[in-house]
């Protein structure tokens, strides 16, 4: 088979390497991790736009290396080629390799933060699309210098209340680190952090079989032109209807 891969940037080590063992013809792109930041209804419709630059025709399955990441996949819509994906909450699930391997580990750590080379290389020190809204990239000196001494302190104490959920740092090691930069960096924010530092091992399973084309069961989610995805509450995550033509 000849495959379409579309992708966000943060499972690039993960699925070059499956890609690269993988016994069909794999045509990847990657895209901003800063996507997700843009709201799902603007990071749904940019996907969507990738997909349909894809020519007729051109490969016998479009494959989607997302989870439904804060619904940034509901509504796609597979036009001529179907559409593969996973059925998975998040990338962190793709990471760890099952859905309830994910879900155990969620239940019985509440409040993780999670890491992986990929996160760590891709989303830190790289100009995201997203920056400009969210200024999650800036100090508390940067609000201040731009907003004032109480304005300032006020948004970046707002803009960064998440962290207090959080208790520990997981970092999620796949096997394809060059070395134990990621892992020391990730070591590293938990520190600067206050929170428990974990490492767990990850999986490349549902990496290999998407590129492999083995999407027998429950792990993925089969697009037909003419449907589009949806998001499901419950185990499967996502589901598909079929794409009503709205009349004149």
């Amino acid at each position: 088979m000849k495959l379409r891969l579309i992708s966000c940037e943060v499972l690039y080590r993960e699925l070059c390497a499956a890609a690269a063992r993988s016994p069909h013809q794999v045509d990847a792109e990657f895209l901003p991790k800063g996507w997700h930041d843009l709201g799902w209804r603007r990071m749904a419709g940019l996907i969507q736009e990738k997909i349909d630059a894809v020519a007729p025709g051109a490969c016998d399955a479009i494959l989607l290396g997302y989870g439904l990441c804060g619904n940034g996949l509901d509504g796609i819509e597979a036009r001529h080629t179907p559409l593969v994906l996973p059925r998975a909450h998040d990338c962190i699930a793709l990471l760890m390799g099952a859905r309830a391997r994910y879900q155990e580990f969620f239940e019985e750590y509440p409040g993780t933060f999670y890491r992986s080379a990929g996160w760590l290389e891709r989303g830190k020190g790289l100009k995201q699309l997203a920056h400009g809204t969210t200024g999650l990239e800036n100090s508390l000196e940067d609000f201040i210098a731009k907003y004032g001494e109480d304005n300032g302190r006020y948004l970046y104490e707002e803009l960064t209340r998440y962290r207090s959920a959080y208790q520990r740092l997981v970092f999620i090691e796949t096997g394809l680190e060059p070395d134990s930069r990621f892992e020391d960096e990730a070591r590293w924010e938990a520190a600067e952090q206050g929170w428990e530092f974990l490492k767990i091992p990850g999986s490349l399973d549902w990496f290999r079989r998407l590129v492999n084309g083995d999407w027998r069961g429950e792990d993925f989610l089969f697009v037909q032109p003419g449907e589009r995805v949806r998001a499901a509450y419950g185990d499967g995550i996502v589901r598909v209807e079929p794409v009503r033509e709205t009349a004149p």
